[in-house]
């Protein structure tokens, strides 16, 4: 018997502001290598080739996003359950490769007032000249460790630990309720199943 698999914001789903998705169980590899070429090669997909950017396409593995997260260090991110032939394939390259999916979820950020809501709780400039599409940055909100991609015009993808992903959950509504994102949902109390 196979245990279901549970999203760090399962009990969030019907709490979030209406312009905020979860999109659990990505696939996501840490790689550290310096011969990028090879690894994109098997990707499909070439690796970054300019700081805090990030490229994506469709590839061996489907659609799939390669973020720079440092100067020999990237991370792969595809659909659920493509962990294991990625880093089988990326093992043949020389470098580091390691599963960390279950590390993170994934939620996706998108409407016109999205810069406004970020801007309560980071540091990072996101307007739209000093952060254009394709800007991939590690940075806090609300003292929170994430993953910022810029991914439109008014999208963003947020990659935060699980552990603190409710944390980012609650502040993301309260950030939200001078835009009037929250509709009739309630902002206080606790989700229903929370322990």
């Amino acid at each position: 018997m196979t245990a279901e698999l549970v999203s760090p914001l399962a009990a969030w789903t019907s709490r979030l502001p209406s312009t905020v998705s979860e999109r659990p169980f990505l696939s996501q590899l840490t790689v550290r290598s310096s011969d990028t070429a090879a690894m994109g090669s098997v990707l499909g997909v070439a690796f970054p080739s300019r700081p805090c950017t990030f490229t994506e396409g469709s590839g061996r593995f489907g659609d799939v996003s390669v973020l720079w997260l440092g100067p020999d260090e990237y991370l792969v991110v595809a659909e659920p359950g493509l962990q294991v032939p990625i880093e089988e394939g990326l093992r043949a390259c020389k470098g580091s490769v390691v599963d960390t999916s279950a590390q993170r979820t994934t939620l996706v950020l998108e409407g016109p007032h999205v810069r406004d809501v970020l801007a309560h709780g980071c540091s990072v400039d996101l307007h739209p000249a000093a952060a254009p599409v394709g800007t991939c940055v590690q940075t806090l909100l609300a003292r929170t460790g994430i993953i910022l991609q810029v991914t439109g015009a008014d999208t963003f993808t947020l990659l935060v630990r699980s552990s603190f992903a409710e944390y980012l959950a609650a502040w993301l509504c309260d950030a939200s309720v001078e835009y009037g994102l929250l509709g009739e949902t309630p902002v206080t109390g606790r989700p229903q199943g929370h322990r």
